[in-house]
């Protein structure tokens, strides 16, 4: 492969530095090493998240686009980072109010008045929760 042909391929998806073509399909073990998310939680965001559907193949065996990839880049960022709980972020995923795999920088777009009401109930809850804890062990 020449230089240019490096250039011209698109960048792999986070987490993965496997030599793999970027459009390829992924495992879920593959998928579960390098977001850091164990793949039974992937099985279970399947359930939760109607829209995302990896492709099965004989004997159930899963394997991740990287559209799929983005897709559980951003449920991760929402209920792990942002605070969201699981319904909540299905709720801002399906109401299109959160870009798949948003840059980090990026501000996320308005939100419609129920679904911002809801994300923002979640935050504090998460909040909240955290502040109980840390008064617990102090």
């Amino acid at each position: 492969m020449s230089s240019g042909d490096f250039l011209d391929r698109p960048a792999e998806p986070a987490g993965f530095a496997d030599g793999k073509d970027p459009e390829a399909l992924r495992t879920i073990g593959e998928v579960a090493k390098a977001l850091g998310i164990r793949q039974h939680v992937l099985r279970y965001w399947e359930e939760q998240f109607p829209m995302l559907r990896p492709v099965k193949r004989s004997g159930g065996r899963r394997y991740y686009r990287p559209s799929d990839i983005k897709l559980l880049e951003t449920i991760d960022r929402l209920v792990h980072r942002e605070g969201y709980t699981l319904k909540g972020a299905k709720m801002a995923l399906q109401a299109k109010a959160v870009p798949v795999a948003a840059p980090e920088a990026a501000a996320p777009p308005p939100l419609s008045a129920p679904v911002a009401n809801f994300a923002l109930r979640a935050r504090l809850i998460s909040l909240r929760l955290v502040l109980a804890k840390a008064l617990d062990q102090a």
